[in-house]
């Protein structure tokens, strides 16, 4: 999966706090990514995150 620095990204599950948009903040390995709801920044391995991701949003939001 093609997820660049900049990127939201849409998830199947929501976040504790209602929000299912991230902003991708750091690729590689592991993943970090901002919920846009709350500002909760999350690092997450790159094999769970591409599982869960229903959607990337190049330039929005």
């Amino acid at each position: 999966m093609d997820v660049q620095v900049g990127d939201v990204i849409q998830t199947k599950k929501q976040h504790p706090c209602g929000a299912n948009r991230f902003d991708v903040l750091r690729v590689g390995m592991d993943f970090k990514i901002r919920c846009q709801g709350c500002g909760r920044e999350i690092m997450l391995p790159r094999v769970k995150i591409e599982k869960n991701i229903k959607k990337v949003l190049r330039g929005q939001e």
